[in-house]
This record gives C-alpha cells, structure tokens and sequence, in this order.
C-alpha cells in the first residue's frame, strides 16, 4: 500500500513540475521592419500588438532592409534587436513589466506602442 502511496506523489510532483515548466515559456510575438518605412508586432493570431500581461516574450524579428533598425524600450528594457546594416531575423526572449513600450527604427523614427498591464 505505502508503495502505491509513495508512487502517485511522485507522479502527482512530477506534473506539477512539468506544467510549472510549461506555464514559464516565453511567448512569442513577431516583430517587422522595412522593406519601406514600416515596422509592425504581432501576436502569434497576426493581431498587431497594443496590451499585453507582464511576463516573458520572445520576439523574433524580420528586419527586411539595410537601412533600418528595431530597437525595442520601455521600463528597463532598451534593447537593439537589430542593427541597420543587418537584414535577416533575430529572436530575444526578454522579461517585460507594467508600463508602456515602443518599437521603432532609431534612425528614421517610425514607431510602434503597446501596454503591459
């Protein structure tokens, strides 16, 4: 009996584990820029992003031209996920908090903005 016992805690401690695990994964948005002078984030349903929850998020951007940049700021965040002369995609996983945040190409000043609440 203390065997069958001892068993299904395990396996009970186990899921547990496994689904606090699976809850921290970062979510993913998608980030753009260019070829023109765009620069766009969205969910992963296509909807541009406007609120999102504190928490952890991978964007993985696809920087589409060589003479823009997108740098994302907000509170203790300011972050160059690509360099102008970088065309291609990046991803970075950072920790966002409650303020407001924005994406914009540093060089030309277009932007983007979204709340964390």
């Amino acid at each position: 009996m203390k065997r069958r016992f001892v068993a299904g805690a395990a396996c009970a401690g186990a899921l547990a584990v496994g689904g606090l695990a699976l809850a921290a994964a970062p979510i993913k948005l998608t980030g753009a820029v260019g070829p023109g002078f765009t620069i766009g984030l969205k969910n992963a349903k296509g909807q541009k992003v406007t609120t999102l929850k504190p928490g952890r998020y991978t964007f993985a951007v696809s920087d589409k031209s060589d003479i823009h940049d997108f740098h994302l700021k907000g509170p203790g965040v300011s972050k160059e996920i690509t360099d102008v002369e970088f065309k291609g995609a990046k991803s970075v996983t950072l920790t966002l908090k409650a303020g407001k945040y924005t994406y914009l190409c540093t060089v030309h000043g277009f932007k983007g903005t979204f709340t964390v609440k």
